[in-house]
């Protein structure tokens, strides 16, 4: 910011602003994680895993705002042409500088986001990643300014804002579909793929997915063979739930068996096509 306000770089100052927002976002970040892996309890039945997403939706919001003054002051500069920018060499090593924290720790977060299937840290990883991008963007534009191309920064900088605007539409729309309980696709997919292909299920229905924070709930109805006893149906249903729980880190499984009739199934086939 001191660099920014010193040299009147608009790229420079854009990369402070979102940098400060940054700071904001990961202080959000660091409370959600603290609170979501809080366990259940009488008013959270489900955990608090879904303040993750929130914060997330949050961080977004903040960055749509970065982008809306950003978008703001380039345009003005532009049709203006009001522009004076004086380039030190503090310009390049704070933009430097700038790259190479971004570099270490978007990946340090990538890979504990992975660990921990953490919505919160990925978003956050994903959004320091592209501040290496943007501040490359501003990095090219001071060394075109330097070369007497004023307007160079302007355009530096609405490309920084086009940047995140693409990052925040993505991490919104991820947020809102958890918040939402929109069940996530790939999911979906490893479930119905291992029951389709699991012999002793004859057949399942009302499959329902939801993702709170690192935690995802399955409910599914499965059939079985109508000959077999309590005890043994009671066996299926914990060994696809230690199967399914392999290929789905951190889930909460809930399976009700039913008695298979192939007759029913029929007319119930036949009642859907109506």
């Amino acid at each position: 910011m001191i660099i920014g306000l010193f040299t009147c770089s608009l790229g420079i100052l854009s990369e402070a602003l979102h940098s400060a927002l940054d700071l904001v976002a990961a202080i959000i970040t660091y409370f959600s994680v603290s609170v979501s892996d809080k366990p259940a309890d009488k008013e959270h039945n489900f955990g608090h895993g879904k303040i993750e997403n929130l914060s997330a939706l949050i961080e977004t919001l903040l960055l749509l705002i970065t982008c809306v003054w950003i978008v703001y002051e380039a345009l003005n500069r532009l049709i203006s042409g009001n522009t004076h920018i004086e380039i030190t060499y503090w310009s390049y090593i704070v933009i430097i500088s700038s790259i190479i924290i971004d570099i270490s720790r978007s990946r340090v977060l990538y890979k504990t986001a992975k660990k921990f299937n953490s919505q919160a840290l990925e978003a956050d990883a994903l959004h320091f990643s592209t501040d290496i991008l943007s501040s490359g963007v501003v990095l090219i534009g001071l060394i075109c300014v330097q070369f007497g191309f004023l307007f160079a920064d302007s355009i530096a900088a609405l490309a920084v804002a086009v940047i995140v605007l693409t990052v925040s539409m993505k991490l919104g729309k991820r947020a809102i579909d958890v918040l939402l309980d929109k069940a996530p696709s790939d999911i979906i997919k490893v479930v119905e793929d291992f029951l389709t292909t699991n012999p002793e299920v004859k057949d399942f229905h009302s499959l329902k997915i939801r993702v709170a924070g690192a935690d995802t709930f399955i409910k599914v109805n499965i059939h079985l063979d109508s000959n077999l006893e309590l005890l043994q149906a009671h066996e299926i249903c914990d060994n696809i739930e230690k199967e399914l729980k392999k290929r789905i880190s951190r889930s909460e499984i809930y399976i009700h068996a039913e008695p298979h009739d192939s007759n029913h199934i029929e007319i119930e086939s036949n009642l859907n096509r109506f």
